[in-house]
């Protein structure tokens, strides 16, 4: 579907969003048809119907609903992708996932939780509810001993 590069093959949905190296956007990208990528820096709210993209350059703080998301570079923040998210080699992700697939590439940074279900739904995502530590074994794992 996607080279290395994450760039879409032929017959794939086409491109036709790009915040290029050198730009800086804050606020909410809403595509209504087709592919975005990102090689320059966002803040914001993303919301795409297809695919995201993000280069090895991109620098992404938002809150992410697509269809398909393809990290190459520096994600902070949450993705609900309905189909797949994949996370290439080099690229970093801290925040919550929820999709149906997931492929990680060997070199990735993931700090977060994932949710993955075949019969992913387009609900927005909802974040995850840290499991609660009884303070008895906080203390354990913080000094070693009871």
């Amino acid at each position: 579907m996607f080279s290395k590069e994450g760039e879409s093959m032929a017959g794939e949905g086409k491109m036709n969003s790009i915040i290029g190296k050198g730009c800086k956007v804050k606020g909410t990208v809403e595509v209504k048809d087709g592919t975005l990528r990102i090689d320059g820096e966002f803040d914001g709210t993303i919301t795409c119907p297809d695919t995201l993209v993000i280069g090895k350059g991109g620098k992404v703080k938002a809150e992410i609903t697509v269809k398909n998301a393809v990290v190459g570079g520096l994600v902070t923040g949450n993705i609900n992708a309905k189909d797949k998210i994949e996370l290439q080699s080099g690229s970093r992700l801290q925040g919550d996932i929820k999709t149906s697939r997931l492929v990680i590439d060997e070199g990735v940074f993931f700090e977060g939780a994932c949710k993955m279900s075949p019969d992913q739904k387009s609900e927005h995502f909802k974040p995850f509810d840290a499991p609660k530590v009884e303070e008895e074994n906080k203390e354990t794992v913080e000094t070693g001993q009871k």
